[in-house]
């Protein structure tokens, strides 16, 4: 036993893909496509995706938020994992991405369970909590602006049942959160961020390592 953390190298990473169930084909497709992008850096890796998926089928979601979908990779994961009824509720601000998740989506027959809502994420889970929505989503998944982080938190903690998760990526950060030469203002976003998470009384939360560090915050009473 140790309480040393693994250091994952090179073979490690490609052992632990090698013991992974296969990537779905679509969601290989999609992630081919995607690295063609300029932004390609901003997709999940199929470690996450399959964590996202288990989330949802360990947490029985039927209702789920996602804040930022890119090319729709993680979506598309959470929606292969929901029942036929569940549905999440989507926001980005880009049309031309989003149209690239939608064609996947549709392709995987899971379209009709998007509600994909194109505005700034904040309006749209404050439109939700206006009608009354509050404390019926059983899970979040946060990976946006950094800027905002700690808003789309507060927002979406409002939105998901009590003994609901909220997951938030990239809280590693590429290892910058741990430079202290690093004080770019979106470093400084995902350090504040960190740091509220470990006081905030709303939550049981874990900062792991998983990808590049997503942190898993599940609603208290």
């Amino acid at each position: 036993m140790t309480t040393k953390p693994l250091e994952m190298t090179e073979e490690l990473v490609a052992y632990v893909r090698a013991m992974q169930i296969k990537e779905p084909e679509i969601l290989a497709r999609l992630a081919e496509e995607t690295s063609k992008d300029v932004k390609a850096h901003m997709r999940l890796g199929w470690e996450q995706g399959r964590f996202l998926m288990l989330l949802a089928r360990l947490t029985q979601a039927k209702r789920t938020l996602e804040i930022g979908v890119y090319t729709g990779y993680s979506a598309l994961c959470v929606a292969l994992a929901l029942p036929p009824e569940g549905r999440i509720t989507a926001c980005d601000v880009s049309v031309p991405w989003t149209d690239v998740a939608r064609r996947y989506w549709r392709e995987a027959g899971v379209e009709q369970k998007v509600d994909l809502r194109i505005a700034p994420a904040l309006d749209t889970l404050e439109s939700l909590l206006d009608a009354g929505l509050a404390g019926t989503y059983d899970m979040a998944f946060i990976d946006a602006d950094k800027g905002n982080y700690q808003n789309y938190f507060d927002k979406c903690l409002a939105l998901v049942r009590p003994g609901g998760v909220v997951a938030v990526d990239n809280t590693l950060w590429y290892g910058r959160v741990v430079d202290p030469d690093n004080n770019d203002p979106e470093t400084l976003a995902i350090r504040a961020f960190n740091e509220r998470m470990r006081n905030d009384r709303r939550v049981d939360a874990c900062l792991t390592a998983i990808g590049d560090g997503m942190t898993l915050a599940v609603k208290l009473g």
